[in-house]
């Protein structure tokens, strides 16, 4: 069974749907990568030009990352993803010249999600911008229980008991395999974080220099 999930940032501004969404139709994981992590913390900073986050506004790292450093990701594919409200608050950043394109909610720095490009057919959302409880259901019935964990030796702490084994041989191949179907079946469109005849991503990437991504 399949749901059409409805997508928020923590504030409502920046909303939208992910389509026919299910267990089989995409890849749940936990990432506890480096980059993953310095996502959330710079997410966490309030820049210098703005007034600082309000008590009833929690900054977002406590909320994208578990006890050990992981993110909650969701790889399905783009065509089925869909922005319905506050693209202009949109923002993308890359934590290096070729990294990730990685995007959040400016309005109050909530993670959305990872892509590679225009012609990717991947978008990995993230946890904290999916509303699975609007239908008064958990992510684990929407998306079933995370398949697999990876980059776990870049852990902040000791792994929760529940954690979801390393990635498989298996798995991966299975992964890759749904990947080029997404493509064949011209999923990698409409794509929301590009635009469709040029190609141009909704936002300009920001992309940190050495020392800002060092100091996350």
């Amino acid at each position: 069974m399949s749901f059409d999930l409805p997508l928020s940032c923590r504030c409502g501004r920046v909303r939208g749907t992910a389509s026919l969404v299910a267990p089989s139709a995409g890849f749940r994981l936990v990432c506890y990568c480096r980059d993953c992590q310095a996502f959330a913390h710079f997410l966490a900073r309030v820049p210098e030009n703005r007034a600082p986050v309000s008590r009833d506004t929690p900054t977002s790292e406590p909320g994208v990352l578990d006890a050990a450093g992981g993110t909650d990701i969701f790889q399905m594919p783009t065509g089925r993803l869909q922005l319905t409200a506050g693209t202009e608050a949109v923002r993308c950043l890359r934590l290096s010249a070729k990294g990730l394109l990685r995007w959040y909610a400016d309005c109050c720095r909530t993670p959305i999600g990872n892509t590679v490009g225009p012609r990717v057919p991947v978008v990995g959302l993230i946890h904290s911008f999916m509303r699975a409880d609007a239908g008064a259901r958990s992510l684990n019935d929407v998306l079933g229980a995370p398949l697999c964990r990876i980059y776990a030796g870049s852990a902040s702490g000791p792994l929760p008991r529940d954690a979801p084994p390393p990635a498989s041989f298996e798995l991966s191949a299975r992964r890759a395999s749904a990947i080029l179907g997404w493509w064949w079946r011209g999923l990698a469109r409409p794509n929301p974080f590009f635009d469709a005849e040029t190609g141009a991503p909704l936002a300009a990437p920001r992309v940190l220099t050495p020392s800002e991504r060092a100091a996350l």
